[in-house]
């Protein structure tokens, strides 16, 4: 399946990480099987491919949405059939028109909504269950063993089976040994690093696991040394390449954090680029001397977090920090009274959802909207909240520094920053 959000030749928008999360997931956890999904960049090549086969001839039950036509996943799809008789398990957007070799009745619809998320999840989790505990009973399910007689069956050597099971219980065992490592210091961490070997020998899931570590402990020339390391086709995965950026960007090497977000934007623009470009122009403004200078890199932090926003509204990082600096502007930005009240709906939106526990951001993200809005009730209920789910050293940090900005600006605006700047003191003294 697609691991984005994408708008189909319909014009309909399907938020497949929503499908995945909300209805895939439970629907085959419920079923009593395990999920298992390759999140690689679709551009990344040689041992993602290696990856990829192995899944779809392993695997011994496989699930393709075939919305939108995606090429690569009707790719995978027809491997799948040609190599596998049966346990193959096919869903789809409702409404969409599925190709001809594909649209024989055994494709599951689901429905989405406005938003491009699936509706009527139980339902619809309920009849992919079904489907599934079906697939074990072994009826050919593909239609070139349907239509072609005396195809040879694939057998699959059972110690090729143990070992991929091997290889995915040891990447779970691994991060649990970095989350033990995290929670006990960065030297931990470090020798969990050496137990694993070569860097340049590191899959993609345990790198990203690793960085992820780092990160979490502001190890950010941990995190630029072990990218540096990575094979090229594991560095050049966007998730990677974003890590990579976010520790450029941290340890004051702005300049490489620009070049490689610019590649990325130019390769697959994305909410989540443009808002790690903000940060850059961002901690550029806060370190510049000189007005004309601060404002010009101000500017440049507004336009890229708004591009990251208007790329994709539910992705609240780059919509409140768009908001945020607007607010600092004098006069304030003219665009802040128009795309404030919609930062703010979006997030109340994101804290209503039912099929998600909220972490430390969608909080930290209202509380600022409090601020910004001057609701101090509902500043001090998330404040609360965010400080309850703190995870992260660098999350309270950076929470406190971004109000510290809001509380400068509304003095000398000449408006009581007291209560604000209380805020910023709790969120400076409460992290882990």
């Amino acid at each position: 399946m697609p691991y984005h959000a994408v708008q189909d030749d319909d014009g309909v928008r399907i938020d497949f990480r929503a499908v995945y999360d909300r209805l895939i997931v439970p629907a085959i956890t419920e079923a009593g099987m395990e999920p298992l999904r390759a999140d690689e960049d679709p551009e990344s090549r040689g041992i993602f491919q290696k990856s990829m086969f192995e899944r779809l001839v392993v695997c011994e039950f496989a699930l393709a949405d075939l919305s939108t036509g995606n090429a690569n996943v009707y790719y995978e799809l027809g491997v799948r059939h040609a190599l596998r008789p049966y346990s193959t398990v096919l869903i789809f957007r409702e409404g969409y028109r599925l190709p001809l070799d594909v649209a024989h009745g055994s494709a599951l619809s689901y429905p989405v909504g406005p938003n491009g998320e699936p509706e009527d999840v139980a339902g619809t989790t309920n009849r992919l269950v079904t489907r599934l505990r079906a697939a074990r009973d072994a009826r050919v399910d593909s239609p070139v063993h349907q239509l072609v007689t005396g195809l040879p069956v694939l057998e699959v050597d059972h110690e090729r089976i143990d070992s991929f099971r091997m290889h995915a219980d040891r990447e779970e065992q691994l991060r649990r040994r970095l989350e033990r490592a995290r929670r006990t210091g960065l030297e931990d961490v470090r020798l969990v690093e050496a137990d694993l070997g070569r860097t340049e020998d590191l899959a993609l899931r345990p790198a990203i696991d690793l960085l992820v570590t780092y990160r979490s402990l502001s190890a950010w020339q941990d995190m630029t040394r072990v990218v540096r390391g990575l094979a090229k086709p594991v560095a050049r995965v966007e998730l990677v390449q974003q890590l990579f950026a976010w520790a450029l960007n941290r340890a004051e090497e702005d300049a490489e954090a620009e070049a490689v977000l610019n590649d990325l934007l130019a390769r697959r623009p994305s909410s989540e680029t443009y808002g790690l470009l903000g940060r850059v122009y961002k901690d550029r403004w806060e370190r510049a001397r000189g007005a004309a200078r601060r404002s010009g890199l101000l500017g440049r932090a507004i336009d890229a977090y708004v591009k990251g926003f208007e790329s994709d509204w539910r992705d609240l990082y780059p919509g409140v920090n768009a908001v945020l600096l607007m607010s600092l502007s004098s006069p304030p930005h003219e665009r802040m009274a128009e795309l404030l009240p919609v930062v703010s709906w979006a997030s109340r939106r994101r804290l209503a959802r039912q099929d998600r526990e909220p972490d430390y951001w969608d909080h930290a993200t209202d509380l600022a909207l409090g601020v910004l809005t001057g609701d101090r009730a509902r500043a001090h209920k998330e404040l609360e909240c965010a400080l309850a789910v703190v995870r992260d050293r660098f999350e309270p940090e950076t929470t406190a520094r971004d109000l510290s900005f809001v509380s400068e600006a509304m003095r000398a605006h000449g408006e009581d920053a007291t209560w604000v700047e209380e805020i910023v003191e709790e969120l400076r003294s409460e992290g882990p």
